[in-house]
């Protein structure tokens, strides 16, 4: 079983700059390497398709230009945000509809969503229609067979929203001030909508008895028989827990922080028993159950600063998050990326220093930490630097302007670079030692 992910929100009245907030942890297994993706927008012709990882379906005319996060043999994605400004991040969850057949999967839906979605509310749109149409079936691993459910946090500048799944049905509720999602099904009495038959299907199935009105999608849908409470349930608490105490000032270190979370700190030190539902952290490191391949914390400014996506190549407790920009071309060394080790891959060298990590965490955990932690600090100065001067440029064809889009790329390849260079040099030290 390999089954996670978390995912957090703050809408601008719970910031401290009045900017939307997504963060969203990838579990996935250990050494499957996540790289990241820039697609850019396109026109499609009339009535083509498209295939997603088991099945094709219709196309539409245009596609938004987007960047994300996508572990290498799938088409689709963990999470990733828009040119518009609408984030998306995908979680495993637990039903009694049984995922049969080859149809979508979580991250089939994703990428369509942020695709075809210039808002929030039309990203819910166009995955539910998709998942009303198609329904949810078929592996989400490459070495297994191991088909699932979906939920969903989408957010843009104005809202956001909870959407979980269950094969064809689904239950949304809009998020207030601050959201989170996990792997199981949180949405209770408190739904806003629900797909048609709904209530219906879960009647059919003896799931659901009561009134139609007082109808409760988690008490009818969610099944914990094979997968206990503590799988999910230590996670969900620990980053309401985290949302609901800064709120009012919830930052990108807040939510960065978050992702690094342990509950008793960033530094992984493995001390709870399986038995402890805080055996699963945020930042995860249990597999094969799952462990933290990728990271991403995206702030969508509602004012004219760019739209900026902080990325971690593995587990954030033992990395660096880089900024990115979805107007912006991404470095290769982010790219790049398969089953296999490969020089030209960043994913994989963070892969390697967190392996030497391991071999003795309680004394080097900390100290990767703290090298890492100064270097972040440098970088989101130089980010904020840069991105105030692009502010002020106050050009009417921002976000369009060439000029803006390539003083990023710079950027972020400097940035990159940087990285790249800490991550051999840290390595080294380890190695040595």
């Amino acid at each position: 079983m390999r089954v996670a992910c978390d995912s957090l929100v703050a809408l601008g009245d719970a910031t401290s700059d009045g900017s939307v907030l997504f963060a969203k942890n990838s579990d996935r297994p250990a050494l499957e390497c996540q790289p990241l993706v820039l697609l850019a927008a396109a026109a499609h012709a009339v009535g083509s398709r498209v295939r997603c990882q088991y099945i094709e379906i219709p196309q539409v005319e245009t596609t938004l230009r987007i960047l994300g996060s996508r572990p290498f043999w799938l088409w689709g994605l963990e999470h990733g945000v828009n040119e518009a400004g609408v984030a998306i991040g995908n979680h495993t969850v637990f039903t009694r509809d049984n995922p049969e057949g080859r149809k979508l999967i979580g991250m089939d839906l994703v990428r369509p969503g942020l695709e075809r979605g210039a808002t929030a509310r039309a990203a819910v749109d166009v995955i539910c229609a998709l998942v009303e149409r198609h329904g949810q079936g078929g592996s989400g691993y490459r070495d297994s067979d191991f088909p699932y459910h979906s939920s969903f946090l989408v957010a843009d500048r104005a809202e956001a929203f909870l959407l979980e799944t269950s094969d064809r049905f689904w239950a949304l509720k809009k998020v207030a001030a601050v959201g989170s999602a996990t792997n199981h099904v949180t949405i209770g009495r408190d739904w806003d909508s629900l797909s048609p038959d709904t209530v219906a299907h879960a009647v059919a199935e003896g799931w659901w008895s009561g009134a139609e009105s007082e109808f409760d999608f988690a008490a009818a849908y969610r099944d914990s028989s094979w997968v206990p409470p503590s799988f999910s349930s230590g996670r969900y608490r620990r980053t309401c827990e985290i949302l609901e105490s800064e709120r009012g000032r919830i930052d990108e270190a807040t939510l960065r922080r978050a992702l690094r979370d342990h509950y008793d700190g960033p530094v992984f030190r493995g001390t709870y028993p399986p038995d402890d539902e805080r055996y699963l952290s945020v930042c995860m490191h249990a597999d094969p159950v799952g462990a933290t391949t990728a990271a991403a914390v995206v702030r969508i400014p509602s004012n004219e600063k760019p739209i900026r996506y902080w990325a971690s190549l593995g587990p954030p407790c033992v990395g660096v998050f880089l900024p990115l920009y979805v107007i912006a071309e991404l470095p290769p060394l982010l790219t790049f990326g398969s089953a296999d080790p490969d020089a030209r891959s960043l994913w994989w060298a963070f892969r390697r220093l967190l392996e030497l990590v391991e071999k003795d965490r309680e004394r080097r955990a900390p100290l990767v930490r703290s090298r890492w932690d100064r270097i972040e600090a440098e970088i989101v100065d130089e980010a904020e630097r840069l991105e105030g001067e692009i502010a002020r440029r106050a050009d009417p064809r921002y976000p369009d302007d060439p000029f803006v889009a390539a003083r990023l790329a710079v950027f972020t390849e400097k940035c990159v670079v940087r990285a790249s260079g800490g991550v051999a040099e840290i390595a080294a030290e380890l190695e040595s030692q």
